[in-house]
């Protein structure tokens, strides 16, 4: 038996399915519910489809993998089969002949299970194994003929073929083939001789295999135990299992009683060879005459010496003796058992579970080679000259192994053997060729294949000597009438025998010899409307030689019928004659070879249809050489695209008048192949600018959208602009937001997106030099911003108004665009506040504590960016610093007194304030230089942001981009502005 998988449907959910066996035959249903009980059924149905009558019948499967077949519920003797899987399914096929058993086992060395359906027949003997893939296996089912199961894998159906050992056989032009009806318990074998159409029927009961020979046949069956006269042969022999040898009609010649199971049967000439799992048996044959009845039923006639022999798997016969009849070799047990053989004339094959394949000579039995395969054998087969064998494993695999072949191995030694490179998968079936060793048909799923010295011959360029035509006897006759008579006579044949073929066969040969009336005649007895009307045309022409032509034509003389129009000098019918071929390559030829100007058009039909010729073969190259000539830009453009000649579709491109209707496709063509200039400049060509920014957009070309959108005064951009951006931030690419709004000039936004990754960066503790660079960068767009209002707004000035207007004009504008945000009013305040934080700090650790204290006292201005007790805590340490104890008081008082603090945190505090301040009176020594800083508020002097100190002087240097200021005398030690890092120069 042969499974593979044919189909997989995928369906919406797993479906969790509960194990159940039904054997439909038989009657009974097991299932498993959940309360743990196992409730059995008993249906009243027929038995007659199982070819035994005492067969187990009700199977019964656990968890862990064991099995048990039973006869009827109370069975004490059960069938034991130990799965070594996780079972999650069972069921029987619709005759109850093989159990399906589905689950998941380790795959050995992996730590993953592997989805396993392993097939069983009633009495435990493995049938085979189907691998499926997926996850988890958790149902099947068996579809109702037995050949086909349907598995649920996961979210989907497997849907696998069966292939059954089907027991059949051909001898002497009879094909003997055995099937099981439901009204009889035996089974139904019948002898179909193919030549005569007979048929003849016979019933045997416990049939085990067909094997046929020549002119021969062997029934293999179990011995009917009830007969007198086997329980004889039983009592005495202990032979339980019997070999008929049969002829084509059905008529047993021989039999013969053996006590052992005969698992595997082959047939030669002169052998019948049979074999249990532990031994062989092999009986010599002889037919010379038919047996009579009283003959075949003497179960105990005498046997001549060496006519059956039987031999252990694991013996070593020389040849040289001859074998004995004993049955006690058929007791002893093998760790290599026997699991499949073949035979011809001179040579016995046994293939052993192992791998092993035993070679012997035939007729006299001696062991002449071992060789070893990596696969398990299932069917073993010899070529005609034994040289050759051909190898089907269990899991469907095809493979031949030259049995004669002498070749080195890994080691250097030479061996005999070789496992030739052809193999084949999902194979069930094969056989050689009786009279040519090279030939061999297979059966692989669905299709049969030929092969020949190991090539398919399966042709791959058919033609029409392939086809043999025969003509009826009365075809013959009129054709014969025809030639050698005349039409008369042959006309008055076919009166006396009419038919519709011999009519045509009339009007044709009138046809040849411009007898019109006849053939209008033939025409209308065979019913050809197209044949009438054709012979009436051919009344109306006065030329014969034009008759001819067309009667040339009419019987696919073609080339003769344009020769005989050339001749006639009408070139236009023999154009017009390959028109309605289709033959344009001829159609060309004669336009540029004929005398006289050629018809334009025509001529350009032609080089379009070569070149539909070469597109439709995918010859791209060529087509552009006439769709050149023929002037099919839509063809070319095509061609141009196949063959990826972007230059060639560019060049087209250019050369098409404007708005013309091939635009738009090219510009697509570009699109896909991500070329963005050329699809814009063929968008724009053809008046499509929506589609030229969709494009850029498509191909994330933003800065050419905008410059397009603006160009054209489209509206739409903002909103594709903000749909990519939400992608990009659903996907965390904030980074990516802001770059692709900076791209398109849309400042306002991509600084709100900085002024956010800023403010979330302050409130996870980043470094505080990091923190300033990204609101550096948020105020600078939104000065890019505020640049970008003002430009805008100048634009819209017309007239002679001043520079200064318009600069205004541009300010009123953007604050009324900005009255509700608080980025442009107040855009350097983060920055600010952490340049302060950082300067601070740097003057401290340098030694310069009033520097440090006077910068300190700025960030009092910023306690809604840096967190209170950090601004507060370095205000109290420059204080202390430099013996401010008021100002270092305040701020304690500042620290004791927030919210944010816990009460454990406000007690450090006051413990550290009493120890400072028991040792120093809080007051501050320089008071009068605090006092504008420690004012602060509306009014108060401008800062130099590289000392921290106010600006009392009237000139200073201000920074063009930040507009922040700078003492004159530091200034000089800058390149670059100490907060936005701008050019100084």
């Amino acid at each position: 038996m042969f499974f593979y998988l044919s189909k997989r449907i995928a369906i919406p959910n797993n479906v969790k399915l509960k194990c159940i066996s039904w054997n439909k035959d038989q009657g009974f249903i097991a299932c498993g519910g959940e309360d743990g009980l196992l409730k059995v059924l008993k249906l009243e149905t027929q038995t007659g489809r199982f070819a035994h009558p005492d067969c187990p019948c009700l199977a019964v499967c656990f968890d862990n993998g064991r099995c048990q077949i039973m006869r009827h519920e109370n069975d004490q003797n059960p069938v034991l089969i130990d799965t070594n899987m996780c079972v999650v399914s069972i069921q029987w096929n619709h005759t109850g002949s093989v159990l399906a058993v589905a689950g998941t086992q380790k795959a050995g060395l992996q730590d993953r299970d592997v989805n396993i359906v392993q097939f069983y027949n009633p009495f435990g003997e493995s049938l085979g194994t189907l691998r499926v893939a997926g996850k988890q296996i958790s149902a099947l089912s068996w579809e109702g003929g037995g050949l086909k199961i349907a598995l649920a894998v996961d979210c989907f159906i497997y849907f696998a073929n069966i292939r059954p050992d089907y027991k059949w056989g051909y001898c002497s032009n009879t094909i003997v083939y055995a099937y099981t009806r439901p009204d009889r318990p035996e089974y139904c074998v019948i002898f179909w001789d193919t030549k005569n159409n007979e048929k003849y029927v016979k019933y045997v009961k416990s049939l085990i295999s067909i094997t046929t020979c020549g002119d021969f046949c062997i029934l293999a069956t179990k011995a009917d135990e009830n007969l007198p006269q086997v329980q004889q042969s039983i009592g005495s022999l202990g032979h339980l299992f019997v070999l008929v040898l049969c002829n084509s009609i059905g008529t047993p010649l021989d039999p013969k009683y053996i006590d052992i199971v005969p698992l595997f049967v082959a047939m030669t000439k002169t052998h019948v060879i049979a074999a249990s799992k532990e031994a062989f048996y092999i009986w010599q044959y002889r037919v010379s005459k038919k047996l009579t009845a009283l003959e075949i039923n003497q179960m105990t006639r005498s046997r001549k010496e060496g006519r059956e022999r039987i031999y252990h798997i694991d013996d070593s016969p020389s040849g040289s003796v001859d074998g004995v009849l004993d049955y006690n070799k058929a007791i002893q047990g093998t760790r290599d058992p026997i699991c499949a053989l073949t035979a011809s004339d001179k040579t016995l094959i046994v293939g052993r579970e192992s791998g092993a394949i035993q070679r012997y000579s035939l007729p006299n039995v001696g062991l002449i080679q071992k060789y070893s395969l990596n696969c398990r054998a299932n069917q073993l087969s010899l070529n005609c000259n034994s040289s050759r064998l051909a190898i089907i494993d269990n899991s469907g695999v095809l493979t031949f192994f030259d049995l004669d072949a002498r070749v080195t191995d890994s080691t250097g030694q030479q061996v005999i053997g070789e496992l030739l490179k052809l193999e084949r998968k999902d194979v069930w079936d094969m056989k050689w060729a009786r009279d040519n060793p090279d030939l061999f048909a297979m059966m692989e799923k669905t299709r049969m294949y030929v092969f020949r010295n190991l090539d398919p011959e399966n042709p791959e360029h058919p033609n029409k000597d392939y086809i043999i035509n025969f003509e009826i006897r009365s075809l013959r006759d009129s054709r014969a009438l025809i030639e050698k008579v005349g039409i008369e006579d042959a006309s008055q044949f076919i009166e006396d025998n009419p038919h519709p073929r011999l009519w045509r066969l009339l009007a044709e040969a009138a046809l040849q010899k411009l007898d019109l009336h006849t053939a209008e005649q033939a025409f209308v007895h065979c019913k050809d409307y197209q044949g009438i009307k054709f012979v009436k045309r051919l009344g109306h022409l006065q030329s014969e030689a034009m008759k001819q032509a067309e009667v040339a034509a009419y019987f696919s003389r073609f080339e003769e019928a344009e020769k005989m129009y050339l001749d006639m000098d009408r070139r236009d019918l023999a154009i017009g004659l390959r028109l309605k071929l289709g033959d344009w390559f001829r159609v060309l030829q004669l336009l540029k070879t004929g005398s006289g100007d050629a018809d334009d058009s025509l001529l350009e039909q032609a080089h379009n249809a070569i070149g539909d010729y070469f597109a439709d073969r995918q010859k791209w190259l060529n087509a552009v050489q006439y769709y050149v000539q023929g002037q099919n830009q839509e063809r070319l453009a095509e061609c141009y695209y196949m063959l990826e000649d972007c230059e060639g579709l560019e060049n087209l491109a250019n050369s098409l008048p404007e708005n013309h209707k091939l635009l738009p496709e090219i510009a697509q063509m570009f699109v896909r192949v991500g070329m963005c200039e050329q699809a814009v400049t063929a968008f724009l060509k053809c008046n499509q600018p929506k589609a030229a920014v969709d494009t850029c957009v498509h191909l994330n070309q933003w800065n050419k959208a905008v410059e397009l959108a603006k160009n054209h005064n489209m509206k739409e951009i903002g909103s594709l602009l903000a749909r990519y951006a939400a992608h990009l931030l659903e996907k965390n690419k904030t980074l990516d937001a802001i770059e692709l709004y900076r791209k398109a000039n849309y400042f306002y936004d991509a600084a709100k997106l900085m002024f956010k990754i800023a403010d979330e960066e302050a409130k996870k503790r980043t470094k505080p030099l990091c923190v300033k660079k990204l609101y550096v960068l948020s105020a600078l767009l939104i000065e890019q911003y505020h640049e970008q209002m003002k430009n805008a707004q100048r634009g819209k000035v017309k007239g002679k108004s001043s520079e200064a207007t318009s600069a205004l004009a541009g300010l009123l504008e953007e604050e009324v665009l900005s009255t509700t945000s608080r980025l442009t009013d107040n855009a350097w305040r983060g920055a600010e506040a952490y340049h302060f934080f950082i300067l601070a700090q740097r003057q401290l650790y340098e030694g310069y504590a009033d520097s440090a204290l006077k910068t300190a006292l700025h960030l009092r201005d910023y306690e809604d960016i840096i967190p209170a007790v950090e601004i507060y805590s370095l205000l109290a340490l420059c204080a202390c610093a430099c013996e401010a104890f008021g100002t270092c008081s305040k701020a304690f008082i500042k620290l004791e007194s927030l919210e944010s603090l816990s009460p454990e945190q406000k007690q450090q505090y006051e413990d550290l304030a009493i120890e400072i301040f028991t040792k120093h009176t809080p007051k501050d020594n320089r008071k009068s230089e605090l006092d504008n800083l420690l004012k602060g508020g509306k009014g108060k002097l401008p800062t130099c942001v590289a000392t921290g100190s106010p600006i009392t002087e009237y000139q200073f240097w201000m920074c063009s981009v930040c507009k922040h200021c700078v003492l004159a005398q530091e200034i000089s030690n800058y390149n670059f502005c100490p907060l936005c890092h701008s050019s100084v120069a």
